[in-house]
């Protein structure tokens, strides 16, 4: 099982400030501790909403509104991707999150990945071929494009 944590935005991210050296390294040991368990799979933090933007459709034809976004609480500031037994154990994880981090008042969130098998039989056969052929050119450029 797939899941995504979520580290929610707040003023001092949505403000571009920096984490502090402490919070770098305490976050590095929280990730090796992750990749040492064989659990993560990436993460990465997230420039402020100021340098964002929203596509909002209507009627199929697509709207810009740049950034910032006023409400920092829907806003996220990074993700974990990380792959485990169960729900229980994505928690656990989540729950070793360092505590420097946002001053030990930050919110994460835990969201489940929605796996091939989720969608049943509208996921048809060439669907899957053709989603799978997807997943691996992306990763081959993916991997072609890093210096």
């Amino acid at each position: 099982m797939r899941f995504m944590i979520i580290r929610k935005a707040d003023k001092n991210t949505e403000a571009g400030v920096l984490p502090s050296t402490e919070l770098i390294a305490a976050m590095l040991k929280y990730n090796q501790e992750l990749v040492q368990a064989g659990v993560m799979l990436d993460g990465e933090g997230l420039q402020p909403s100021a340098k964002g933007a929203r596509i909002k459709f209507s009627a199929g034809k697509p709207t810009v509104f740049d950034g910032p976004f006023a409400e920092t609480k829907e806003l996220m500031a990074g993700f974990t991707m990380i792959q485990v037994k169960s729900r229980e154990e994505a928690i656990e994880w989540v729950k070793r999150w360092p505590a420097l981090d946002g001053d030990g008042a930050v919110e994460l969130e835990l969201r489940q990945v929605f796996e091939l098998e989720d969608f049943g039989c509208e996921f048809t056969p060439e669907l899957r071929s053709i989603s799978e052929n997807l997943q691996q050119q992306g990763a081959a450029k993916s991997a072609s494009a890093k210096p």
